[in-house]
């Protein structure tokens, strides 16, 4: 069993993928080809930015964005600690200083309600995490943002393709910023991101960020980095749109069954993540918390079930970390980090196979 089945998504995506492959190596431009600007005008469409920005991935999309925003020593970015590390290495790597936000115990987002206490004079922007493939409340962060005069970045990396109240995740904030790295709900075959903005002035210090600061051949006019998309890798993800809409569908579709499946665990202990009624999850990752997990994975691996913990130490919990961790602030994110973990999730996972997990679950709780 596939934890996210790659293979059988690639199987029915072959003529497309490859075709769009043979084309890049027929026309030889493998940095900066045309495929790049037809992805970043798709995706901006699909999302309603002004502009996409295609990035060599979803690290390098918020490192960048903090670096058009002009983040750098003494200033503080307030983010969560309950996420991939990627969130608070790009703050820590400009010099500033991560500032950790606990998060909801149903949804494991951004608790908005403890952000505006963390504001100071040093605070240069606001990170929340679509964690899992669901938004945060973007409304009511977004408000707190502009009473302070701070722009917001989204790190959409698990959730390109949600939705907020009918808007769309990366279009949703100042910036919004995601990772198409194989196993997201829109991957290519390698690494890969974008970041999507309607202010132009953003963008276009994006678009020179990338290629070293340059706004024309060999005449650097801000500090960057090599943070092109490969055009191979964009030809890939023009290649997988055609069926992106189906694959959001499926997804919704196998969590909503999933949740239901397991509401009778509830009893023994088990919880799945909260999706709330205004707002959608691509689910990048299916999610439970459970007792005793260690006890429960290797039950679920004698049963050939594979399962993952996205994630078993919140960032300030890292020893890397450790000198931005504040003592008292974030109990949810600590407690969750030894009670979650991921149930197999792809668009393709069937309802026998789906059933098969769910009963394997069965068997393993205490």
């Amino acid at each position: 069993m596939q934890f996210v089945d790659l293979k059988t998504q690639y199987r029915a995506l072959r003529d497309p993928i490859n075709a769009r492959i043979q084309r890049v190596l027929d026309h030889g431009q493998y940095i900066m080809g045309p495929e790049v600007k037809e992805l970043e005008a798709a995706l901006a469409a699909r999302t309603g930015a002004a502009h996409c920005v295609t990035v060599a991935s979803g690290t390098e999309a918020l490192l960048m964005s903090l670096m058009a925003l002009g983040v750098g020593p003494g200033d503080e970015v307030i983010t969560t600690s309950f996420t991939f590390i990627a969130t608070g290495e790009v703050i820590v790597l400009l010099g500033a200083k991560p500032v950790f936000v606990d998060v909801e115990p149903d949804t494991c987002n951004i608790d908005v309600s403890r952000v505006e206490a963390c504001i100071t004079p040093r605070t240069k922007a606001i990170m929340p995490v679509s964690l899992y493939g669901q938004c945060g409340d973007m409304d009511e962060l977004n408000a707190i943002a502009a009473r302070h005069g701070l722009p917001v970045i989204e790190d959409a990396a698990q959730s390109f393709g949600a939705t907020y109240k009918d808007r769309q995740s990366c279009h949703l904030s100042t910036l919004g910023c995601t990772s198409f790295f194989p196993s997201k709900p829109l991957g290519c075959y390698g690494d890969g991101g974008a970041v999507f903005t309607d202010d132009d002035a953003l963008a276009q210090a994006l678009r020179e960020i990338r290629v070293h600061g340059q706004s024309g051949r060999y005449y650097h006019t801000r500090i960057g980095v090599g943070g092109r998309m490969d055009t191979i890798q964009c030809a890939v993800l023009l290649g997988k749109l055609g069926r992106f809409e189906w694959e959001i569908e499926r997804r919704i579709a196998i969590g909503e069954r999933y949740r239901r499946e397991l509401a009778s665990l509830e009893s023994r202990g088990l919880r799945t993540v909260v999706v709330r009624p205004d707002r959608s999850s691509v689910w990048a990752q299916f999610t439970i918390m459970v007792p005793g997990r260690e006890a429960v994975i290797e039950k679920l691996k004698a049963a050939g079930i594979p399962t993952a913990i996205h994630y078993p130490r919140p960032i300030h919990a890292q020893p890397a970390y450790a000198q931005f961790a504040r003592e008292g602030a974030t109990p949810v994110s600590d407690r969750l980090a030894g009670q979650v973990m991921s149930l197999p999730m792809h668009p393709d996972l069937d309802e026998a196979t789906q059933d098969r997990i769910v009963q394997a679950l069965r068997e393993a709780l205490p």
